[in-house]
């Protein structure tokens, strides 16, 4: 996924959000978490092109390992009931669970290290094949596209939604 992390980090948050608003939160705090939550995993790209040369798939990195997500997930979850008032329970709920997307889209047609680090295999449920040059064609004109591009046309919509609902 190259575009719809973002996107999906927004819908997750605009979901969630209802949940969480007796707890005082600025809504707008809470849609940056869900969204920086969905892009945190790619944080590792600075590792990949700055330090490793490109040498390991990005994706082998222990910010894209589904262990450490669902470890923040589980911990942030005991975190959000133990104490139903926190702010900041509810901002970390919705930033793992976003990390925690971001690795369930990846898997569409990215390779994910589901079970890293104990077994060094990834899994994707679709391939896109190498076909153009530059690499990132190969995304582009691939059908999961239309996937990215629907979630930031559903995002969008939900912005939009929010925007008419303040007074």
């Amino acid at each position: 996924m190259i575009i719809g992390h973002a996107p999906s980090g927004y819908i997750l948050a605009y979901y969630l959000r209802k949940q969480s608003s007796g707890r005082g939160l600025k809504v707008s705090s809470f849609f940056g978490a869900g969204v920086i939550g969905a892009l945190i995993p790619d944080v590792d790209m600075i590792y990949f092109h700055l330090i490793d040369n490109r040498q390991h798939h990005h994706h082998s990195y222990f910010t894209n390992y589904p262990i450490l997500w669902r470890g923040l997930l589980i911990v942030s979850m005991i975190w959000l009931r133990a104490n139903k008032t926190s702010k900041n329970a509810s901002f970390t709920f919705v930033f793992c669970l976003g990390g925690f997307l971001h690795l369930i889209l990846d898997s569409i047609v990215g390779a994910i290290w589901w079970f890293a680090p104990f077994m060094d295999k990834s899994f994707a449920m679709f391939t896109v094949p190498s076909l153009y040059k530059p690499w990132w064609l190969n995304f582009i004109l691939h059908w999961s596209f239309g996937i990215e591009l629907l979630f930031w046309f559903w995002a969008i919509y939900l912005y939009r939604e929010v925007k008419c609902q303040k007074p």
